[in-house]
């Protein structure tokens, strides 16, 4: 089923519309501790919201687990949900990864909404139809494809991100970017993304110029314009191959190696955001288009210094290199005993089911640690 993405102009009109085109006889609404405090007070005097009931879990990725999935499974029930209730899912990647698999399988599954508040689960999470939470330490390893009726974005939530989160979804834009064409990897290189977190620490600290104000505005305007455009390169990619048989594999360009090392900091009680594991696994595997692939050299560069500056260098060391190992080889990916990667012969020269020796995944790590 194809969903329906809605890139909100007016959200209150857009909200109700879709809640409209989704007849229910029950409403819930899904929400994190954060989105709770953050961005359900943005929504919540919305008429279509007078009945709903409301399902909160704790926040961060730690808590894609089984035990909240029961909560919102216990939740459902004891709320009376049925096959023809619904649930809107307000956050986060988390949120509406574990809230779609909810929804997907209670009862077999009711219908479900997203209206994803980060940056990261606008451009990933919320599109496309993949469910699930985490399970034996590993990343998504239980789930579904299921789309969601519909997806809203808006950048009003994205007000309310702090710069770190901003980073963690650019992260998947600029792999959009890369699986895509040059101009709109080159437009994300450009985007000045530092001046919305300098123009809001100035605005917070003092009292500034109207321009000021609608530089940011501006800002965040531009913001959604790319979004937008990089929501449309996963539609087309998830619209032709619904269930990653073939070209939807290119999403996960810099996924292998940044899910390992997003599994070696949850073993280590550390967290990651997604984003900034993805954006250590394209230098990874730009790395390894480079050496196998013919990816251009000049453009590897400009992206890894891109990368470097934004995004600094993650904490792991050459002692830690067999456990992302063993990490890469539980990837969903792998086809036999080869780890699969999706490497470029150049920006948008898309090469899925490519393999790499463990020789070559050290020599990549190497390069990740020292440049």
């Amino acid at each position: 089923m194809k969903q329906e993405v809605i890139t909100s102009k007016n959200l209150q009109q857009d909200i109700e519309g879709a809640i409209r085109r989704s007849p229910h006889d029950r409403l819930f609404v899904l929400t994190d501790t954060t989105t709770l405090r953050l961005c359900w007070p943005l929504v919540c005097s919305m008429p279509c919201f007078e009945t709903a009931q409301m399902i909160t879990i704790g926040d961060t990725d730690d808590n894609k687990t089984l035990d909240s999935l029961t909560h919102v499974w216990t939740a459902l029930q004891e709320g009376g949900a049925t096959r023809h209730s619904l649930l809107v899912n307000l956050g986060g990647g988390m949120v509406t990864d574990l809230g779609g698999f909810a929804a997907s399988t209670f009862k077999r599954g009711i219908a479900y909404i997203n209206i994803p508040t980060t940056l990261l689960s606008q451009v990933d999470a919320s599109v496309g139809g993949k469910t699930g939470i985490n399970f034996g330490g590993l990343k998504n390893e239980i789930g579904v494809f299921n789309c969601a009726v519909s997806v809203i974005l808006s950048s009003e939530f994205l007000r309310s991100l702090d710069h770190k989160n901003l980073l963690s979804g650019y992260a998947e834009m600029l792999k959009h970017g890369l699986i895509s064409d040059e101009e709109s990897w080159a437009e994300l290189l450009r985007f000045e993304l530092d001046s919305i977190e300098h123009s809001r620490l100035k605005i917070e600290k003092e009292t500034v110029p109207q321009s000021s104000i609608f530089n940011l505005q501006s800002l965040y305007s531009q913001l959604g314009a790319l979004v937008a455009k990089s929501v449309g390169i996963k539609e087309r990619i998830v619209e032709e191959d619904p269930t990653e048989k073939g070209l939807r594999k290119a999403l996960n360009l810099g996924h292998t190696a940044g899910h390992a090392l997003e599994s070696l900091a949850m073993e280590q009680g550390r967290t990651v955001l997604h984003g900034y594991a993805v954006a250590w696994g394209l230098i990874c595997e730009l790395y390894l288009s480079v050496v196998k692939c013919g990816f251009p050299k000049d453009k590897f560069r400009q992206t890894v210094l891109f990368i470097r500056q934004h995004y600094g260098d993650p904490d792991i060391d050459c002692k830690q290199y067999e456990r992302l190992y063993a990490f890469m080889q539980h990837d969903k990916k792998n086809e036999g005993n080869s780890i699969n990667f999706t490497l470029l012969g150049g920006i948008g020269d898309i090469r899925i089911n490519q393999q790499a020796t463990k020789e070559e995944i050290f020599e990549m790590l190497d390069f990740l640690r020292d440049g």
